[in-house]
């Protein structure tokens, strides 16, 4: 089993909370080395991290703080920016405050240096892995692999369906599985989203010709308009004026060609959407895949991604 889990997913588990419950259980955790988690609630002018146990005060200084900030390869902001949320660490040693209070040192560097080594380091091309989404830009998502050690999914490799920014599939703490795309010998890990959407013929085999469904319009040409029906799934509309990117949209499905990869469709109507992307819906299920082929069998085309 894995214990290196991006960060926030050991928060309320009965275990954690127990180990925080009273300072016996958290001396007895600081033996055995355990990584735990509890909230950061304040940084002070000099990047410490204050954390609320519950039983007593915890400090990560600024050093200990993440992997890379005493070495200058992270920026305080790493730190900085865990205010308000959960927070891994082990506990180094319980002491007694200026004010004979119980407090203890904590280091979230040495979690983060253990994962690396000993989970990270390991992984090949095709692992399938945990992931939580931590903050979106126009060219991707960048997502916690591991103890709040960050990776990143170009906004290509989120889906097969195309679209605009990442937010128009994930939100900021959204637990995904990922596909590792590629490792770096300095450690940098980049990851894929798609290949674990499902194939065109998994996804299409949700839909009849003669159904009218719901779906996304993700962009609007002088040829069509193409709506997304699933994230790994999007047919062709004819052409309408006044059609917005982002607008939800109600399609008759006119014919489905599988060796072509083609779905026409009829746009019926478009509409607001007021919900957020949903959970994504994952067709592969398994740790690692070496090959994903997303066209069909005798399809003019081949797409396919190739892990090595």
């Amino acid at each position: 089993m894995n214990r290196y889990l991006p960060e926030g997913r050991l928060y309320d588990c009965a275990e954690n909370r127990a180990a925080l419950s009273c300072a016996d259980s958290l001396e007895k955790a600081m033996y055995e080395g355990r990584i735990l988690e509890a909230k950061a609630v304040l940084c002070d002018s000099s990047h410490n991290l204050i954390v609320d146990l519950g039983c007593m005060k915890g400090v990560i200084a600024r050093e200990e703080g993440a992997k890379g900030i005493a070495e200058g390869t992270v920026r305080d902001i790493a730190i900085i920016s865990r205010v308000g949320k959960p927070v891994c660490f082990v506990v180094q040693r319980i002491i007694s405050d200026s004010r004979g209070m119980p407090c203890a040192i904590l280091s979230r560097r040495a979690v983060q240096e253990k994962c690396a080594a000993e989970y990270l380091s390991g992984l090949t091309c095709g692992d399938v892995i945990d992931a939580r989404v931590t903050h979106l830009e126009p060219f991707g998502a960048f997502v916690d692999i591991g103890c709040g050690l960050p990776s990143l999914i170009s906004i290509d490799a989120i889906s097969v369906s195309r679209i605009s920014h990442p937010r128009d599939r994930l939100t900021v703490g959204m637990d995904i599985r990922a596909v590792v795309r590629s490792t770096e010998p300095e450690g940098r890990i980049s990851l894929s989203h798609r290949e674990l959407l499902g194939t065109w013929q998994q996804n299409a085999a949700r839909y009849r010709t003669g159904e009218t469904v719901t779906g996304t319009v993700r962009s609007v040409e002088e040829y069509g308009i193409f709506v997304e029906l699933t994230p790994n799934l999007a047919g062709l509309a004819e052409y309408r004026d006044g059609i917005a990117i982002g607008s939800g949209a109600s399609v008759y499905i006119k014919s489905i060609v599988p060796e072509r990869m083609k779905i026409k469709l009829v746009l019926v109507d478009t509409f607001r959407i007021l919900t957020p992307p949903p959970q994504p819906e994952y067709f592969f299920t398994g740790s690692h895949m070496e090959h994903f082929v997303y066209s069909p069998e005798g399809c003019e085309k081949t797409v396919e991604t190739i892990f090595k």
